[in-house]
């Protein structure tokens, strides 16, 4: 009798993602998308950051060029540990703990992809890319806010009030922090899915939905299982290992060759009038001053708008794989004008296509990564990616600054175009095409 009630439960219950399904994408999602979205701002606030405080340090504290480099380099290294930690955090204790600890230790620029990740398990899932896509703005809107606020603050008063001001979204997300859900697919891994239910309604009920009738259902196994397939080793299984492997290298490649255009941009501004005068001298504060490194660095991050559009009107219609191959191509070509020395119409210029198209790759390798993992390794396979890519933005700024002391930009650019080449041919091997389709909750180890 109980097996019977049992069975006939199953067959009148549904899935988290036909609820999902069923009360569609509302105010609810809204809230979710607004919450999250702030922290990706937060992110790229402080990512924007690398490439105002190293030039205004530089004078001010005596810096040579390579002592300037490490700035960067260090800074990467602090993020690299907090993407791993709260991935790993966030896997076994929640999406909202994770926010809550790295808002906390300050470390919110660790976690940006928990916040991907937990935005990402609440959309329904048609139609997803194209909200992950919106979900990505927010962090074009930080590069702008934070390229702004360095054009307004840094020649009045200095580096250290732009780092206070760039501080706010990352406190803000700490005093809202109460008033967010907990990701309702890391509660049903959990076995908790009475919670997820309740969160389940409260959209509903936001969002003028009704939820299918029975009751939510959850098809994996729960408890010590659960967790100990959380295992980091699960990521190197025979089904994951060849996907983990290039994202790890796609990840580190975007990282470098991202943040490489906008170091050029910041260095190949500040050291454009020592190395047309034939000299190598250092940046003097005068540098700092000159709204030619604000206005350059500001008209690139607008290239990231046209991109996030065509990303938005392709990734799901030709899916992940095309879409990131375009880019990167794309990326490739524009930023080949620069091996050499150009004038600077043709530099910016340069500077702005490769952003827009890498920076759109960049983004579609980041919802690319949480779909195909299932949710008890989502946060957690991200995070080390988004660490090893880390990497990637340790070693860039010893290329793309320390370049300047001798006004090389040859060498750099090549090793940048280099590494997007490699991505193009790493997309052509990914073994899963993510587009349309639900996302998992589990995977078998072979």
């Amino acid at each position: 009798m109980i097996l019977q009630w049992f069975m006939e439960d199953q067959r009148n219950g549904y899935t988290l993602d036909e609820a999902l399904c069923s009360i569609g994408f509302g105010k609810f999602q809204y809230i979710v998308l607004a919450y999250s979205g702030l922290g990706w701002v937060a992110e790229a606030m402080e990512m924007m950051l690398l490439s105002f405080v190293g030039p205004a340090m530089k004078p001010e504290w005596g810096l040579s060029s390579n002592e300037e480099s490490l700035i960067s380099t260090v800074a990467f290294a602090g993020m690299l540990v907090g993407a791993y930690s709260w991935g790993a955090v966030s896997d076994t204790y929640g999406r909202k703990k994770g926010f809550l600890g790295s808002a906390l230790l300050t470390t919110i620029a660790g976690c940006g992809h928990v916040f991907s990740s937990w935005f990402l398990e609440f959309v329904p899932s048609p139609n997803r890319g194209a909200w992950m896509i919106v979900f990505s703005t927010f962090w074009t809107v930080g590069t702008i806010m934070e390229a702004s606020l360095a054009w307004w603050i840094m020649p009045r008063y200095g580096w250290r009030w732009l780092l206070g001001v760039s501080a706010i979204p990352s406190i803000i997300s700490l005093v809202t922090y109460a008033l967010v859900p907990e990701s309702t697919r890391y509660l049903c891994t959990q076995g908790r899915i009475t919670e997820a239910r309740q969160i389940l309604e409260k959209g509903a009920t936001l969002n003028r939905k009704e939820l299918p009738v029975g009751l939510l259902i959850s098809d994996h196994n729960t408890g010590s299982s659960q967790r100990s397939s959380s295992s980091v080793f699960m990521l190197l299984s025979s089904k994951l290992l060849r996907t983990t492997l290039l994202l790890w290298f796609l990840y580190f490649a975007n990282t470098f060759a991202y943040y490489g255009i906008i170091l050029l941009t910041s260095q190949l501004s500040t050291s454009k009038l020592d190395c047309d005068s034939g000299s190598a001298k250092s940046h003097s504060e005068t540098d700092i001053k000159d709204s030619s490194l604000y206005v350059n660095v500001f008209i690139t991050s607008l290239a990231e708008l046209p991109g996030l559009a065509l990303a938005a009107f392709i990734l799901d219609r030709v899916g992940r794989k095309i879409s990131m191959e375009i880019m990167l191509v794309s990326g490739f070509l524009l930023l080949l004008p620069i091996v050499v020395h150009q004038n600077e119409v043709i530099t910016t210029g340069s500077l702005f296509g490769a952003r827009m198209f890498i920076s759109a790759s960049f983004i579609i390798v980041c919802i690319y990564a949480p779909e195909v993992y299932p949710t008890n390794l989502r946060t957690r396979g991200v995070g080390i990616a988004t660490a090893i890519g880390r990497t990637g933005g340790m070693v860039c700024p010893l290329i793309a600054v320390g370049m300047q002391a001798g006004c090389h930009q040859t060498v750099p650019v090549i090793l940048f175009e280099a590494t997007i080449f490699l991505s193009a041919v790493s997309v052509l091997i990914l073994p899963f095409e993510t587009k349309g389709k639900e996302l998992s909750d589990t995977v078998q180890v072979a």
